[in-house]
């Protein structure tokens, strides 16, 4: 099962200034969407009988803090510690959960937050370590995804494998 749940900050929300009815909202989808996934997910292969794999997306703000977005990083720490939490709950039924972050991906959401256009590719370009082939979440997510969900690794529980092209931390 792969869980992406997820949506950006409504606006910068630091928390000097932070709307918690945004807040709210943010959380509802990706903290509370994110454990009802797992939940039904966990509970549906244990009553089937059903060996396998659980994936959530996280992101690399969930390992770190920001400037900006507090909202969308504490509710990306949160499906962290959902994935920790729950890898050693249903190992007994080999079931394992595990998490891929990504980083900058060229996706709707990151460019809701980059803008669009050639500027918004070069400052994503910027944020990672291995340059001039930019992240796709068709290619490299995907990939890390099929790999967790797969037998190759059937010892793998409660990793958060960073998808990450080397990010480099910076106010966007």
């Amino acid at each position: 099962m792969f869980s992406k749940a997820g949506v950006t900050s409504a606006s910068d929300q630091r928390v000097l200034d932070l709307d918690l009815s945004a807040y709210d909202k943010l959380f509802a989808v990706n903290a509370r969407g994110m454990a009802a996934c797992v939940n039904h997910a966990a509970r549906a292969m244990v009553e089937g009988g059903v060996r396998g794999s659980v994936v959530c997306m996280a992101s690399v703000g969930a390992t770190m803090g920001s400037e900006m977005f507090t909202d969308y990083v504490m509710s990306k720490h949160a499906a962290l510690g959902l994935v920790r939490s729950a890898s050693l709950q249903p190992g007994k039924y080999e079931i394992r959960v595990n998490a891929v972050s990504p980083g900058t991906a060229t996706t709707p959401m990151l460019r809701k937050v980059l803008g669009e256009g050639p500027e918004a590719g070069k400052l994503a370009d910027s944020m990672v370590s291995i340059k001039g082939r930019g992240m796709t979440a068709a290619e490299n997510m995907a990939d890390a995804v099929v790999f967790l969900a797969s037998e190759e690794s059937l010892f793998v529980t409660g990793h958060n494998l960073a998808v990450d092209g080397g990010f480099i931390p910076q106010l966007v």
